[in-house]
C-alpha cells in the first residue's frame, strides 16, 4: 500500500463537474492499493500518517500532527501509484489491486484515518473519474509505503 501524503492549504475533488467534497488545511492523500495489502498495511499506514508532524507550530517548526493542527483529511483512490514503469513507455498496473479487493481495503483505510485522528474524513469516489485540485502548503510531499517502511 502507497500513500503519497500533502500537506494543503486547501484541496478539493470534482465528480463531472460537481464539486463532491472540499478541505481546508489539513491533508490530502492519495492512496494506492496493491494485492499484497491486507489490514495490517492499513493499520500501519494510518498510525503513522496520523502521527506525522509535518505542521508548523508557533515558532514556525514542524512539529505539529493533523491532529494536532485540527486539520482536515481528503483521501482519494489512485491505482496509478502502483505503475510499473520498467518497460516501455507505457506503465503497467498489473500490482496494482482490482476493485473487489480494493474497495474494501479503501473503506477500511478510511476508516482507520478517522479513528487515529478523531475527526471526518472525506474521500473521492472510488474509480470514478475525479478532477482533484489542491494547494499544496510548503509544498510538503511525502511518500509512504508500507512494503518499504523506512
Amino acid at each position: 500500500m502507497r500513500i503519497v501524503i500533502q500537506r494543503v492549504s486547501s484541496a478539493s475533488v470534482e465528480i463531472e463537474g460537481r464539486v463532491t467534497a472540499r478541505i481546508g488545511p489539513g491533508l490530502m492523500i492519495l492512496l494506492g492499493i496493491e494485492e499484497e495489502d491486507l489490514q495490517d498495511d492499513i493499520l500501519w499506514l494510518c498510525r503513522k500518517t496520523a502521527k506525522l508532524r509535518i505542521f508548523d507550530d508557533h515558532e514556525g517548526v514542524m512539529n505539529l500532527s493533523v491532529t494536532d493542527s485540527k486539520g482536515e483529511i481528503l483521501v482519494i483512490s489512485q491505482f496509478t501509484l502502483h505503475a510499473s514503469t520498467k518497460k516501455g513507455s507505457r506503465p503497467s498496473y498489473i500490482r496494482a489491486a482490482r476493485p473487489e479487493n480494493a474497495i474494501p481495503l479503501y473503506e477500511s483505510f478510511v476508516k482507520c484515518m478517522a479513528e487515529e485522528t478523531l475527526t471526518e474524513v472525506k474521500t473521492g469516489v472510488f474509480g470514478a473519474m475525479m478532477q482533484v485540485s489542491l494547494v499544496n502548503n510548503g509544498p510538503v510531499t511525502i511518500l509512504i509505503d508500507s512494503k518499504n517502511k523506512e
